[in-house]
């Protein structure tokens, strides 16, 4: 199966969360190339982008997983090829 590079958003305004989406990108580390994460404060969320390289089926597996969890929202962004 072909790969794909994207970046994945990732919000988590529930700080009961943040251990699971750690957990996931541990889990997923194979796919993830790099991530950036910043807490703002002053709005209670954490903005977390995340460059992935991997399979439809991967990344659509970690999405699937982190837009599970309560309080987190997640949107991603795939090349075509």
């Amino acid at each position: 199966m072909n790969k794909r590079i994207g970046v994945v958003a990732v919000l988590v305004e529930s700080n009961e969360s943040i251990s699971k989406v750690n957990d996931l990108f541990f889990k997923f580390k194979d796919i993830i190339v790099g991530r950036m994460g910043i807490p703002y404060k002053e709005k209670s969320v954490n903005v977390i982008s995340i460059i992935v390289d991997g399979t439809t089926d991967d990344i659509s597996s970690l999405t699937g997983n982190l837009g599970r969890l309560k309080g987190v929202t997640v949107k991603s962004a795939l090349t075509k090829k």
